[in-house]
């Protein structure tokens, strides 16, 4: 698998990006293993991805048509960083998606016009990161405090779980 980068990653969501956004979810990076939520040739199985496809309770039959539902439903997935940071260690991960921070408020930016959209924050440190300083930056962050769990590793149970209380009210 080629090596993308932050462009190549922004130009494979672009096509699916909502006319009307209603939640936009800040996940962490995307994997070191090439794999990328919006990128259209992957498996409905990603984790991420398919834990998605739960929380909008649709079953597609092939990743695109999961992608375009999850436009019509007029969420967005966006990452802290583009670098590939889940094979590093936590410090280094912070680091990073601290240092990407500008980048990262700049895409939201260019997405939202206001900042009154609300946002959800998946993985617990990146939330600890970044909560604080969108939340400083007058962006509506719902979780709380209350993190949201990657979904893999056994905790994609969880994951609905926590994904579903924090976005309550916004979107259920």
């Amino acid at each position: 698998m080629p090596k993308r980068n932050r462009s190549d990653y922004l130009n494979l969501r672009h096509r699916y990006k909502p006319d009307e956004i209603k939640l936009v979810i800040i996940a962490e990076s995307p994997p070191s293993s090439g794999l990328f939520f919006y990128d259209a040739k992957g498996k409905i199985t990603e984790p991420l991805f398919a834990a998605f496809m739960k929380a909008v309770r649709f079953a597609p039959a092939d990743k695109e048509k999961g992608l375009w539902e999850f436009q019509r439903n007029g969420w967005v997935l966006i990452d802290a960083t583009y670098e590939p940071v889940n094979a590093l260690s936590d410090t280094k991960r912070n680091e990073i998606i601290s240092r990407d921070y500008t980048s990262l408020r700049s895409d939201l930016s260019g997405l939202m016009s206001g900042r009154s959209i609300p946002i959800a924050i998946i993985k617990a440190n990146v939330c600890r990161v970044l909560e604080p300083k969108l939340i400083r930056d007058g962006f509506n962050v719902l979780n709380k405090g209350d993190p949201i769990y990657f979904p893999s590793s056994g905790r994609q149970k969880e994951f609905q779980r926590q994904f579903a209380t924090v976005v309550k009210g916004t979107l259920f």
